[in-house]
């Protein structure tokens, strides 16, 4: 058997101590699978003394994480700290300007920066892993980057976000409103104190561009994700979700266009029939939709220190085999720029939702603006006078379109807010079929 790969760990919040159990208590299975042993031996956080539920006193101690890298015994290094900038590229920067290997759940980091520390990489001979930056414990970036490389992908697509998941699965289930889920996320550690990065969207696009980039071999463009998140989406909505024979899902969506790649993040009434739909709580998936293989579903565990650790570990073992691949799936040099198609341009149906006031005419003005702009509605529901009836005395009317244009959609109802017959602000949710 070959000598040990000596590990370095930076970060020790929930994931990194959890790796640090799984290299342990897996020692001697992990070294067969492997064929050597995976010995950690330095590690770094921000706080040495804090109890993380490891024993750490067998491995170096490094008060600043870019000098895990230096370490000269330090053969990969795993950086678990998170963020987009600051120690965390310094530290990934250093190792790979070193040519050690570097394995990371970040896709924060990723997503601004991927094609520069792809190229890094490249230019010193090693490789950057980083199963553990989309979707935790689901295997989407090895399914993606090497078991589909015989396919052309035309779309990914999938909920990427447990956090999202997880309180409109709730708010369904309970009809609860928006924040009293985000409370009980919370409370459970599902959501941060702060929880803007998930609930409104930055957490999905960040996976999505990387999801994008491996499935398109284009560059990572995080710039081009347009992002919506869950904070408008009510119990009315869901319900009316149900009555039509949805649910509503946070959904990122990569796919192939005419006019270029089209990303996006943002609540999707989708089929109670299908698979996407009947995936609830924290749970994650993702679709992947290919030529010839079809469409794989991958399903499992997308957040949490247990999961996102097993990746993290599976990366690791990679190295240790000297199973090395291109960053994201091919040399840096051929990955091309991509073309960014303009959200305006999106076509499909579209759920709208208008709360009009009771004015002679109002619903004249409605379907007049729609037929201006060519769009046709496949149905428009009107619960009773009695129901839901805001403040003002505006009752909830519902519109469902036939396949047309986000551009479309948006000057038609800013027409319609104009024209005074609403009140408060439509609430627009883009239709999967």
């Amino acid at each position: 058997m070959a000598g040990a790969l000596k590990v370095g760990i930076a970060g020790l919040g929930t994931v990194g101590a959890a790796t640090i159990q799984i290299l342990n208590n897996a020692s001697a299975e992990l070294a067969a699978r492997a064929g050597r042993p995976i010995e950690i031996v330095a590690v770094s956080a921000r706080s040495k003394g804090k109890d993380r539920g490891v024993d750490l006193s067998g491995y170096r101690w490094h008060d600043n994480p870019v000098d895990v890298a230096k370490d000269p015994e330090v053969e990969l290094v795993v950086e678990v700290m998170g963020g987009a900038s600051g120690t965390a590229k310094d530290l990934i920067e250093a190792a790979l300007a070193l040519g050690k290997p570097v394995v990371t759940a970040n896709k924060a980091l990723l997503a601004a920066h991927g094609p520069a520390l792809a190229a890094l990489a490249e230019a010193h001979n090693t490789a950057i892993a980083f199963e553990a930056a989309a979707a935790g414990g689901i295997p989407v970036i090895k399914a993606l980057r090497e078991a589909l490389v015989g396919n052309k992908v035309r779309r990914v697509s999938g909920i990427l976000n447990g956090t999202c998941n997880y309180i409109l699965s709730r708010m369904e289930a309970e009809g609860l409103d928006f924040a009293q889920c985000l409370k009980a996320a919370q409370d459970l550690g599902y959501a941060e104190a702060d929880p803007t990065f998930d609930v409104e969207g930055y957490d999905t696009a960040h996976k999505l561009a990387i999801l994008s980039s491996l499935a398109f071999g284009t560059e990572v463009d995080g710039d081009a994700v347009y992002v919506e998140g869950i904070t408008g989406v009510t119990p009315l909505d869901l319900e009316m979700a149900e009555e039509l024979g949805f649910r509503i899902k946070l959904l990122g969506v990569a796919e192939r266009t005419e006019q270029g790649i089209e990303q996006r993040v943002h609540p999707t009434m989708v089929p109670r029939s299908g698979q996407l739909a009947n995936v609830m709580g924290v749970t994650n998936a993702v679709a992947i939709e290919a030529e010839p293989v079809g469409t794989v579903t991958l399903v499992g565990p997308g957040a949490g220190g247990g999961a996102t650790a097993s990746a993290v570990v599976g990366d690791i073992v990679d190295v240790a085999r000297g199973n090395l691949v291109a960053t994201f799936g091919r040399p840096s040099g051929d990955m091309a720029k991509p073309v960014r198609a303009p959200m305006q341009r999106h076509e499909g149906g579209y759920y709208i939702r208008l709360s009009v006031l009771d004015k002679p005419g109002a619903a004249a003005i409605i379907a007049t603006r729609m037929a201006e702009r060519g769009i046709s509605l496949e149905s428009i529901l009107q619960k009773g006078r009695d129901h839901r009836r805001t403040p003002n005395g505006a009752v909830p009317v519902i519109l469902i379109t036939y396949a047309t244009t986000e551009l479309l959609i948006r000057n038609a109802v800013a027409a319609i807010a104009e024209d005074g017959v609403l009140d408060g602000a439509p609430q627009v949710i883009r239709i999967e079929r």
